[in-house]
């Protein structure tokens, strides 16, 4: 199964995906047939500047709240190759966030997107596990100026397009508020 959960800047998204998280922790425990899930979080950012750091402190914190042992994977680059090592159909998985994903793929000189994408679609459509993954919807705004700006407005758009034609479920989530748009 694969859930994507769009929405804006401090929308509510990251909350919304471990809230479906917890939903399905607890669905699982109370189902006496089931085995037990790990949940993994695989964190794509960065702590490059002090406020990038308080950020993610942020994120930890809310996470270290909730009633899951997080096993959590940094993977800036590399999230197929750890999406293939660790997510097991024994688990789920939130990726948290595809557009940082995206943007450290694209500050890279040697990085070969489309080959990348390419790579992610197959992994996660291929993987065991239930799949969450988190991302920004950036395409609601204007045309930004300057060209690596666009270009990472018209990925992550492409991006969302592709994992929302192979996703089970798509929801955007705007001011806390879920509104399903698929499945």
């Amino acid at each position: 199964m694969i859930h994507l959960v769009l929405g804006g800047a401090r929308s509510g998204k990251s909350r919304f995906a471990e809230s479906q998280v917890i939903e399905r922790l607890v669905a699982s425990q109370s189902d006496e047939n089931s085995s037990e899930l790990e949940c993994l979080y695989f964190a794509t950012a960065e702590a490059l500047d002090d406020e990038m750091k308080e950020r993610i402190a942020q994120h930890q914190s809310q996470r270290n709240n909730d009633a899951i042992a997080w096993r959590t994977i940094e993977s800036p680059l590399m999230l197929s190759v750890a999406l293939k090592a660790n997510a097991k159909g024994s688990c789920i998985v939130l990726v948290d966030c595809l557009t940082l994903w995206l943007s450290n793929h694209l500050l890279q000189s040697a990085s070969d997107w489309q080959a990348t994408k390419a790579e992610f679609l197959q992994v996660i459509s291929e993987l065991p596990a239930e799949v969450i993954l988190v991302s920004n919807e950036v395409g609601c705004g204007i045309v930004p100026m300057g060209e690596l700006s666009r270009r990472f407005v018209d990925e992550a758009g492409w991006l969302h397009q592709d994992i929302a034609t192979i996703a089970d479920r798509v929801t955007l989530v705007t001011a806390g508020l879920p509104l399903r748009l698929k499945g």
